[in-house]
């Protein structure tokens, strides 16, 4: 008679079996914490990567209506930055044929938008 389990005094599980029981269990919920954790923090870096994709892209755009408006260039700036969801914070006209120089900002991510402050720059013009 060899026993394939361990059994207590009652023909029940013994004492070892009883002590692992549902460690599984726990060992499942605190994985898929884990990777719920994993996913989450995940998309709030490809939220930040997406949210400066847009600043610098609206930099860009704003840098380059400056520079094609020589009279007024930080003011056709900003309403390119506005119209690409940007706030135009700071513009340097670089001299009446030398460019613009743009930094504009636009909001982080939800969650992260008052710790994060997101900027893009430009600068459009003649080649120094």
């Amino acid at each position: 008679m060899t026993p394939s389990r361990r059994t207590g005094p009652a023909g029940g599980p013994g004492p070892a079996a009883r002590g692992s029981r549902g460690a599984a269990t726990v060992l499942g919920v605190a994985m898929a914490g884990l990777l719920l954790l994993l996913g989450v923090a995940l998309a709030e870096l490809t939220a930040v990567v997406v949210a400066h994709r847009r600043a610098q892209a609206a930099a860009d755009l704003a840098a380059l209506a400056g520079a094609g408006a020589p009279a007024e260039p930080c003011a056709a700036a900003e309403r390119v930055a506005l119209a690409n969801g940007a706030r135009l914070a700071a513009c340097t006209p670089e001299g009446p044929r030398a460019g613009v120089l743009v930094t504009v900002r636009v909001d982080g991510p939800p969650g992260l938008d008052r710790v994060l402050v997101i900027e893009g720059h430009a600068r459009a013009g003649p080649a120094p």
